[in-house]
């Protein structure tokens, strides 16, 4: 078999329907009288939803908008205001327990005694009585590149109250609105992606929506991989998989990361973006396994993203939330597990891992917070220590660890789903694009360190040797990475050219990565699907048995992942 190219783009087909464009269709399918909720997150082009609409609607039809009837700003911050440990901090939140509807005291009524249609339209337009809904969409990475921009507000915010901030974006508005679109999943007559602006949508009728999801679930599919940039960032995605290549670097690589992934749905040129955790809603127990589904709901609590350090910088040295913080301070019901896995790298570069045996808390501590306050430098190598970065070893990484990737690496993380929570010891006194220095969370670092995992215990508990679990003629699966705090287990399958390998889930979700060799074919029940190195595939539950083939004439090595 030939070898298989990195696709930035994967596309399944829809079912039930084909993607259509622009307004036209659901337009007819509207009847005098009715009330169209058009619902969807605050950053979307509402004014020109509005005018595209106002052309393919009957004349008469009302718009009415909910951004007027948001609570006051000083109320609505006070109905989602996270706990006291985080009121005033610049950088995190606690996700809010409250729901949309909490933002709203009056919700607007339309009046369709004319005849005509009325269109209710802006987030939370579905809380009102309706007739017919729709849903607008964009992935957040729109947002996130709004806000930054100084584009947009954040949910219900009046120009008066500032400028937008990731902050809220983060930690309120999106669990807000996830939670929001979730619940509204089983009621949506049409789902519109508004990545070509609001006058070109393209659509999938509400019933294709949940059936495309529900035949999903019972196949093995890929999210479309995203990249970030940032201060530290490398160049190895630019130069290995050609992505990006116009951009400064490719630092963040999010393979698989449930609240901001999607899934590209469409043929022919024509598709729609479907938020992976949308999915995950519609089909839970196919997509996660019972077990799995009965003990974390519909969040899907494994990740994969990639750490591209080459030609770039360190990462911070950093930590991530304790299991109880997590839960009473920063809102998840489970904490920042990570494991560190080297796709690329060199025992000459380093990985930064777990406390010197001999590390001073206390002078660590008082210089992190001077290298913070005062921009005083320190060599952070006397408090954390370090690792060779050598190609194919997995470390792992559970929560109050301090941790981070050197120049030169790429460190594929796979790892808990919450991916907001890095808490930084150290930043190499980076500077940001105005000048500043980066924020560094040195008393949340602090606060979530885990001052018992250190000296000798580090390496003889964080970095295992592979164990073999089962093996065959030409393969071999490796259990290279448990721990008993951490509920996910890391393996490898190794696969020697020509040979095909027997899977199964056992009723649970993986996930797949080849991060060695040409590419891989995997075959179940349903078909077969080509995954190429550095590609990440899920495979739900529901497949059951399947079947890994490598492509090519070397060995290849799959890291795979799920919940035991």
């Amino acid at each position: 078999m030939p070898p298989v190219a990195y696709d930035p783009l994967p596309c399944y087909p829809p079912v039930g329907g084909a993607v259509g464009q622009d307004w036209h269709e659901p337009a007819r399918q509207l009847t005098a009288g009715q009330v169209l909720a058009v619902d969807g997150p605050g950053i979307l082009d509402w004014a020109g939803v509005v005018t595209a609409l106002s052309s393919v609607l009957p004349p008469g039809t009302t718009f009415v908008p909910t951004a007027d009837r948001f609570v006051a700003w000083d109320q609505l911050v006070k109905r989602t205001a996270p706990v006291d440990a985080l009121r005033d901090d610049p950088d995190f939140a606690t996700l809010p327990s409250a729901t949309l509807s909490d933002l709203f005291d009056e919700l607007p009524a339309p009046d369709v005694s004319t005849g005509a249609v009325a269109v209710v339209f802006g987030p939370g337009a579905a809380l009102v009585y309706h007739d017919v809904l729709w849903y607008l969409d964009l992935p957040k990475r729109y947002a996130e590149a709004a806000v930054s921009a100084g584009t947009v507000r954040n949910l219900g915010q009046p120009e008066a109250a500032g400028p937008a901030t990731t902050r809220r974006l983060f930690y309120i508005d999106w669990p807000l609105l996830d939670r929001h679109r979730h619940e509204l999943a089983p009621a949506i007559d049409a789902y519109f992606d508004l990545q070509a602006g609001a006058a070109a949508p393209t659509w999938l009728a509400g019933d294709a929506l949940r059936a495309t999801a529900r035949a999903l679930a019972t196949r093995p599919f890929r999210t479309r991989p995203t990249f970030n940039t940032t201060s530290w960032g490398g160049h190895w995605a630019q130069q290995q998989l050609g992505f990006n290549p116009e951009a400064r670097n490719t630092a963040l690589g999010y393979e698989l990361i449930a609240p901001e992934s999607g899934v590209l749905v469409g043929e022919g040129g024509r598709s729609v973006e479907v938020p992976f955790d949308l999915v995950v809603h519609l089909a839970p127990e196919a997509v996660l396994g019972r077990s799995v589904y009965e003990r974390f709901g519909p969040s899907f609590p494994v990740r994969f993203d990639y750490l591209d350090t080459v030609a770039g910088g360190n990462l911070s040295v950093h930590c991530h939330p304790s299991e109880e913080r997590m839960r009473s301070v920063f809102g998840w019901p489970y904490t920042q597990h990570e494991t560190y896995y080297v796709m690329v790298g060199d025992p000459a570069n380093v990985i930064y891992l777990g406390l010197r045996g001999d590390a001073a808390l206390d002078e660590f501590h008082e210089r992190a917070h001077a290298a913070d306050a005062h921009g005083v430098p320190f060599d952070i190598e006397e408090y954390v220590q370090t690792f060779p970065a050598q190609p194919h070893q997995l470390f792992l990484v559970p929560a109050g660890t301090p941790h981070g990737s050197g120049v030169g690496n790429v460190v594929l993380e796979v790892s808990a789903t919450p991916y907001l929570y890095s808490l930084r010891f150290y930043d190499w006194l980076r500077r940001d694009a105005e000048g500043k220095q980066r924020p560094v969370h040195v008393e949340h670092a602090f606060a979530n360190l885990n001052r018992d995992r250190r000296g000798a215990a580090v390496r003889a508990e964080l970095v295992q040797a592979p164990r073999v679990v089962e093996e065959g003629d030409g393969w071999r699966d490796e259990l290279i990475g448990a721990l008993p705090e951490m509920f996910f287990e890391v393996h490898r399958l190794v696969v020697e050219p020509g040979t095909v390998v027997a899977q199964a889930t056992g009723g649970r979700f993986q996930v797949l990565n080849v991060v060695d060799g040409a590419g891989a074919v995997l075959r179940w029940a349903g078909g077969e699907h080509r995954l190429a190195y550095a590609e990440t595939i899920v495979v739900p539950a529901s497949v059951g048995d399947y079947e890994v083939i490598p492509i090519g004439a070397e060995p290849m090595r799959i890291v795979r992942a799920f919940v035991p």
